[in-house]
Parts: structure tokens; C-alpha cells; sequence
């Protein structure tokens, strides 16, 4: 049973933090445009006379290398290795809203490096730095976005990423579209010069947001975080103060119960007791990004196309990109009321496996290229549906749920960070398998990813629980008491009904205190 409906006020009601979300998940716009233009630019005459050389087999007269292939995408997974290892250092001392003013300027410098650069030693730095944003991006943004949502919205709201990311993709992958046949450095230039947009929007609109309240109560700023939590419910509880009471309290006790069990640095804690299980869960969750092959799609998509014989391999990234778009807007409503999270991941991973099967058995049964790439794309394409609204969205909140509120950031970050180590190894191997001149696989490279995420989905069906409509204090409760996966829709948690009794109390108190005043004033 999760907490009771009077604070379920629905979406509505809840219109100030929904619209306050959706602004700091623009972070993870960045990311989409970045990896959708970086895998065009590797089709593009006027980035390949820069970095390519010339090939007369290849359909447009021009290739590129493996090494700087490789690389190039790699090192984006490198310096978002880094960026997500760094958070720790950062959280440390300050808050989710810094973080995201860091990842603007580092993303700033790396655009404007990658576009002054014609050395490949320029561009490999402005890949990691732009990486390192990347990592800060992602952590904080969704970190704030999972800490202030009311948890029956959680689900939707976080997924808000998945909307950003794919829109990112579409423009980015549009862009190089327009680009494409330019002859001369522009090609690649004008889609990196957008890059500078998202960054300066996103750094005006982090000023006038708060802070994460969780993050002010871990630090001790107890009345900084009851304003922030003021702020962010707004009109929501229809100026109910019991309830934000409640919520407040609630988030308090879950807190001070956390510091209580501090046993030394938050690394260690990550695993130990029963935080060993949560961190085990979120890892595996995180580590599905890898899992997935999403990183064929989307570090290689147009060559990959191209490769695969796809007649328009750019429109085909649009394509792909505006399927996701659609994924995610499924699931988003599919969440909200009628699916829990363990379905929609399970879901998510079985029809990525279904799908890789499929475009591995089309690159290799049929003698006709037009065929094959027909076939290839079309799976290729509900792959990205599947994989990017069933699975790629909802994993931001049911990670962030995992983890409790004062080893989230480090978890967060640790998670991603290993999940981009082996992001990095597909990047960095993908090439081996496509590039004509190695194995020259093709399609047939998405037999790896179809047994990968089979392998997904026994894990997932094992381990993860349903955590929908749980506030994050009910998740850590439900995890101190071992409860086990099946038992999480129906074990009754007490915290957030103690937690009412606290509030009305806290209040009949302060009413009691503003009586007493009164009357001392009026005699």
C-alpha cells in the first residue's frame, strides 16, 4: 500500500512543479543532440575531408578511420566518466542547482573547442570536456527532478528526460540532415554552434529554481528546505498545511534516520546492510543503458544505416529519432496510472531483444541490399520505440528511487560511471564490427545486443521491485525491513502515516503557541 490519496492531487493541481521539471530536464537535451549529431558527422563529406580521407568504393567518395572513429565517440563516455565521478567531490558541498550552472560552462567551452578545432587532438578534448558536462548533467538535473517530484508523479515527470534527450536527437539528427551536402567545415560547424543555446537558457532558469529540500535537509538547512518544499507543492495541497506538514515531516524523519546509520564514508555505505541490495538493484538498472546496444543506435546510427544499405540514411536517424520522441510520450501515459515501472522495463528490454534478433536475421538471410536495409531499419526503428519509452525512460526514476536520499548523488554517479565504462567499450568496439574495412558485420552485430538484453531481462524479472506511487521514504522503509520483491505493492509502510500524526501535532503546537500569544497580548 502506498501513501494515502489526499496527497495524490494529480497533475493539475501539481502544474508549478511539473513545469519547473520539464525546465531542468532540458539538461538532457545536451546529450541527445550531441550523440545524434556526433554519428552524422562520420557521413558527412564536409567533416570527413577534415578528418576522413578519401575512399572511391564508399557511396559518397569519402570514409574515415577506425582509430578517429573510435575515438571520437569514446571519449564523449570517458569524460562523462569522469564528469559523473566528479559529482561525488561536488555534492559534497554543493548543491543539485551548482551543479547544473557547472555542466552549462564546461559545455560552452567544449562547443565553442569543437568548433574552432580542424586537429584531431582539439576535437578529442572538446569530446571529453564536453562529456564531463554530459556527467553533470545527467546527474543533477535528474536527481533534482526525482527529489522534488510528489511521488505519484515521479514516474512521468523524471521521464521527462526521455522526452528531451529524443527531441535533442530529432534536432540534432535534422540539422546534420540540412547540413549534410555542405562541402566545407559548416557542415559540421553549424550543428555544434547550437549547442551554445541550451546551456545559456538552462543557466538563466537553474537561478529561479529551488534547492532540492532532501539535499538542504542532508545538510542540516532545515529551514531553507521547508521554504523549497513551500515553493515547489505551490497551491497543490489547496493551501492544506497539514499536508505539507506531512510531506515535510516525513522527508525529515527519513533523513535524520539515514544519518543515524552512518558508519564511516558513503562509498562504504553504498555497501553495506541492506544498502548493498538497493545499490546492487541500481547498478543493474543503469548498467541497462549498456545492456540495451543502445549505443549502436546512437553513436553509430547514420554510418550504421549507411552501412546497412538504408537508401537515406540521415532521414532514417530522423525517423528514429521522432519513433523515441513517441516511445516516451507512450509510456509517459501508460505510467501515470496504468503501468508500474517493473512491467515497463521487463517490456522495454524483451522487445530490444525481439527486435536486435530481428535486424541481426535481416543482415544475414537476404541477398537483396535494398531488402535487407528496408528490413533492418524497420526494426531498427521499433527498437528505438521500445528500448527508449519502455526501458531508456523510466530507468532515471526507478534508479534514483533505489538509492536513498544521502548516497543518492554518489550512487547516481558511481552507476552512470560504470555504465559509461562499458559504453565506452561498445563505442570503442562497435567500429571492429562495421567499418567495411574490419569485420564488415554490418547488421549482423545486433546478434550481441539481442542475447545482452535477454540477459537484461532475467536479471530485471528477478531483482527489481515496483515502486510506483511510493514516496521515496516508503522505498527506504520497504528496503530496511527486507521485504521481499513480490511483497512491495502490498506491505502496509507506517512511516508516512507516523508522519502525519507528527504534522498534526507539529501544528495543533504551533496553533496552541499563537493562542497563547494572543491572549498574553490582549490582557
Amino acid at each position: 500500500m502506498a501513501l494515502h490519496t489526499d496527497r495524490d492531487t494529480g497533475v493539475k493541481a501539481n502544474w508549478k512543479v511539473i513545469l519547473m521539471c520539464l525546465g531542468m530536464s532540458l539538461a538532457n537535451f545536451q546529450y541527445g543532440y550531441d550523440t545524434a549529431t556526433i554519428g552524422g558527422f562520420q557521413a558527412m563529406p564536409g567533416f570527413l575531408k577534415v578528418y576522413g580521407y578519401r575512399d572511391k568504393i564508399a557511396k559518397i567518395g569519402w570514409n574515415i578511420s577506425t582509430g578517429p572513429q573510435q575515438l571520437m565517440t569514446s571519449f564523449l563516455n570517458v569524460g562523462t566518466i569522469i564528469g559523473v565521478l566528479l559529482t561525488h567531490l561536488w555534492a559534497k558541498r554543493f548543491g543539485r542547482r551548482q551543479g547544473v550552472w557547472v555542466a552549462c560552462v564546461l559545455s560552452w567551452v567544449a562547443a565553442g573547442l569543437q568548433i574552432g578545432t580542424d586537429k584531431l587532438v582539439g576535437l578529442y578534448f572538446g569530446r571529453i570536456l564536453i562529456g564531463i558536462s554530459n556527467g553533470f548533467f545527467i546527474t543533477f538535473a535528474n536527481v533534482w527532478v526525482a527529489e522534488v517530484t510528489p511521488a505519484h508523479l515521479r514516474g512521468p515527470v523524471v521521464s521527462f528526460f526521455g522526452i528531451w534527450s529524443s527531441t535533442g536527437s530529432i534536432i540534432g539528427a535534422t540539422a546534420n540532415n540540412e547540413t549534410k551536402d555542405f562541402q566545407t567545415r559548416l557542415a559540421y560547424q553549424i550543428p555544434l554552434a547550437t549547442l551554445f543555446t541550451i546551456p545559456l537558457i538552462l543557466g538563466a532558469l537553474v537561478i529561479f529554481l529551488p534547492e532540492s529540500p532532501r539535499w538542504l535537509l542532508v545538510h542540516g538547512r532545515v529551514e531553507e528546505a521547508k521554504r523549497s518544499l513551500t515553493v515547489l507543492r505551490g497551491r497543490s495541497f489547496k493551501n492544506n498545511e497539514e499536508l505539507l506538514e506531512e510531506e515535510f515531516v516525513e522527508m525529515q524523519r527519513g533523513i535524520e534516520k539515514e544519518l543515524e546509520e552512518v558508519n564511516g564514508s558513503v562509498v562504504k555505505d553504498m555497501f553495506r546492510g541492506t544498502n548493498l541490495r538497493r545499490t546492487l538493484i541500481c547498478f543493474g538498472v543503469i548498467l541497462s543503458h549498456s545492456s540495451s546496444g543502445l549505443w549502436l543506435i546512437i553513436g553509430y546510427g547514420t554510418f550504421f544505416f549507411q552501412q546497412a544499405g538504408v537508401d537515406k540514411p540521415f532521414v532514417a536517424t530522423i525517423l528514429k529519432s521522432v519513433l523515441g520522441l513517441a516511445g516516451v510520450l507512450t509510456s509517459i501515459v501508460l505510467n501515470y496510472r496504468i503501468i508500474g515501472r517493473r512491467f515497463s522495463m521487463l517490456f522495454g528490454h524483451a522487445g530490444s531483444a525481439l527486435f536486435m534478433l530481428g535486424m541481426g536475421i535481416s543482415g544475414s538471410t537476404s541477398d537483396n541490399p535494398t531488402a535487407s536495409g528496408k528490413a533492418v531499419l524497420a526494426c531498427a526503428l521499433m527498437y528505438y520505440f521500445v528500448y527508449n519509452g519502455f526501458s531508456g525512460a523510466v530507468s532515471w526514476p526507478v534508479a534514483n528511487e533505489l538509492a536513498n536520499s544521502r548516497l543518492r548523488v554518489v550512487t547516481i554517479g558511481l552507476g552512470t560511471g560504470i555504465n559509461y565504462v562499458f559504453a565506452w567499450l561498445t563505442s570503442f568496439t562497435t567500429p571492429y564490427f562495421i567499418n567495411p574495412k574490419e569485420l564488415n558485420w554490418g547488421a549482423k552485430v545486433a546478434y550481441i545486443w539481442a542475447a545482452s538484453n535477454a540477459i537484461t531481462v532475467v536479471f530485471l524479472y528477478f531483482f527489481l521491485p515496483e515502486m510506483r506511487g511510493r514516496s521515496l521514504e516508503e522505498i527506504d522503509e520497504l528496503f530496511e525491513n527486507r521485504v521481499h520483491r513480490r511483497s512491495f505493492p502490498s506491505y502496509h509502510c507506517v512511516s508516512s502515516e507516523r508522519a502525519r500524526e507528527q504534522a498534526i501535532k507539529n501544528i495543533q503546537g504551533s496553533t496552541l503557541f499563537v493562542h497563547k500569544r494572543f491572549i498574553r497580548l490582549v490582557l
